[in-house]
């Protein structure tokens, strides 16, 4: 069966108000004792599969995951063990779970690349779970005599080393799955208690935070965008495009956001968030008259969040990054500290903001949603797709003719002109108009693509980046020199910082040109 849930994270300062409302005279108190399974080298984990023995009050379970949306989706398969038998395993330190169970189920296709026997043989535990789990249920009746059933679990406990108890992982975290009924009375529940217990929804699976432990590892890596994952096919209406448009950027931004959120304050999570938000943004402003569906009030709270995410992250890039480079030839420190430790609103605070936590509810939403009761259902997004990259192609080579006309002089001048500072300069300019289409052109080639202009669409897209990446550099550049010369009015060790970069504006501006011409002379792939 397909489970449906959605978790988050609960502060300590909303947890007495959220635990009152947990804790009513209907809802249940279990005793969770799980036992977690894999590879000593993580293959099932590798694959996305979680594989566990839980006692569940009197009652022993052995639990698959795999597969699903990524999000909110997941393949879950159980099935009720023999307590006798486990006992008895548990006694000679021999429990394990038996994989033949799966040759004829619906999870199969997910062991399909394993050699089950071969699997059984290699499987160890790797880490068990101890977990105080309150639930309850949460109904509403509908007009046709049917029940909106949601069963909200709130887990409290720790996660534990297989062979080393010493080695410990705290958990506490509130899930809202869906029993029975409609997907929104699961959305607008989880809104509910999002807005009054401030609540960040988190992708990390008991099974993630297990392999965590033993990895050593506070936080998993950074996720990068992966176009691998773009579930698109030729035929695809507008309304379903933008939808698989959505989960893909979604795919990036709640791993990342999950991280931050749980205390990550490691810059790459930062980053990728911000690429993944500015992706979405792209998606949402270019894409509108996709789908009738699509919140207007999305856009203004993710750019908001990406420009306050993007305050924090040059500063903290200064200060872990260029000031130690700076330093390697020559430069004196200065101290970035306190100018990080004054930017009022972290990342972690961005992000556990309500209105932000409310928009990733209603994206998820969003891209679960059926698109075939769209009115555009019967308009195919590939015919719309041509006209949308020669409109954003066309702004693209009309500005890069306006940067002709702002030398490299001014954009170095110490007298930074406020408009430069806010980004309205052609070069910033054209900078999120060559961001715009990259994204947009990755999101088309799997509906405009043939098998014999593979190599001109790869060409194509390799110049397009090559001249985004070499923009990219520039306006980051100047941004770096004008916070140097900021900086240089209390501390004169900034100045250091602030002429070596004014150096490298002036050798950046002739690569910009060479990748820019390459880009405008390229034939388009999509006519």
């Amino acid at each position: 069966m397909q489970e449906i849930e959605l978790k988050f994270l609960v502060p300590e300062s909303r947890l007495k108000g959220l635990m009152r409302q947990a804790q009513v005279k209907s809802s249940q108190v279990l005793q969770l004792a799980a036992h977690y399974y894999d590879t000593p080298d993580q293959q099932l984990a590798q694959a996305s599969i979680g594989l566990r023995i839980r006692k569940e009050g009197d009652t022993w379970v052995q639990t698959i995951k795999a597969g699903g949306d990524g999000i909110a989706a997941r393949l879950e398969h159980n099935v009720l063990l023999d307590n006798e038998q486990v006992q008895a395993m548990l006694d000679n330190h021999e429990l394990m779970p038996d994989l033949t169970i799966y040759e004829d189920t619906p999870i199969a296709e997910a062991l399909a690349d394993f050699k089950l026997k071969k699997l059984t043989k290699t499987l160890t535990r790797l880490y068990v779970t101890d977990v105080e789990r309150t639930t309850r249920l949460l109904t509403e009746s509908n007009e046709d005599e049917t029940d909106n059933c949601i069963e909200m679990a709130y887990d409290q406990g720790e996660i534990i080393h297989g062979t080393d108890e010493t080695r410990r992982k705290a958990i506490r975290e509130i899930e809202f799955e869906l029993v029975s009924g409609d997907l929104d009375f699961l959305f607008t529940t989880a809104k509910t208690w999002c807005k009054r217990y401030k609540l960040c929804l988190s992708t990390v699976t008991k099974a993630e935070n297990g392999g965590l432990l033993i990895n050593e590892q506070s936080h998993s890596p950074a996720v990068n965008a992966n176009l691998s994952q773009l579930q698109i096919d030729k035929d695809s209406s507008a309304p379903a495009f933008i939808r698989a448009v959505v989960h893909n950027c979604l795919l990036q931004i709640l791993p990342n956001s999950s991280a931050i959120v749980a205390g990550s304050i490691d810059d790459n999570h930062t980053l990728q968030l911000r690429i993944g938000i500015d992706r979405l943004r792209t998606a949402l402003k270019v894409f509108v008259d996709f789908s009738d569906e699509i919140n207007p009030e999305w856009l203004p709270i993710l750019n908001q969040t990406a420009n306050l995410l993007s305050d924090y992250y040059q500063l903290s890039y200064i200060n872990a990054q260029i000031e130690p480079e700076l330093q390697a030839c020559g430069a004196p420190a200065v101290d970035w500290t306190t100018d990080i430790e004054n930017i009022k609103i972290t990342p972690i605070n961005t992000l556990q903001a309500n209105d932000f936590q409310i928009t990733l509810l209603e994206l998820i939403a969003f891209t679960m949603s059926d698109p075939s009761i769209e009115p555009q259902t019967d308009q195919l997004a590939r015919d719309k797709m041509g006209k949308v990259l020669s409109k954003q192609y066309k702004k693209c080579l009309k500005t890069n003719k306006k940067t002709d006309e702002v030398s490299v002089t001014e954009l170095m001048s110490d007298d930074v002109d406020e408009d430069i500072a806010h980004n309205d300069q052609p070069e910033s300019e054209l900078l999120n108009q060559l961001r715009d289409l990259r994204y947009i052109s990755e999101f088309s080639v799997p509906l405009l693509s043939k098998k014999k202009a593979k190599k001109k669409t790869k060409r194509w897209l390799k110049r397009l980046i090559k001249a985004q990446k070499a923009l990219e550099q520039l306006n980051d550049d100047n941004q770096y020199q004008q916070l140097y010369n900021l900086k240089s009015t209390t501390d004169a060790n900034a100045l250091y910082g602030a002429g070596w970069f004014a150096a490298i504006l002036t050798d950046d501006q002739s690569h910009i040109d060479a990748r820019l011409a390459k880009f405008a002379d390229s034939s388009t792939f999509w006519q």
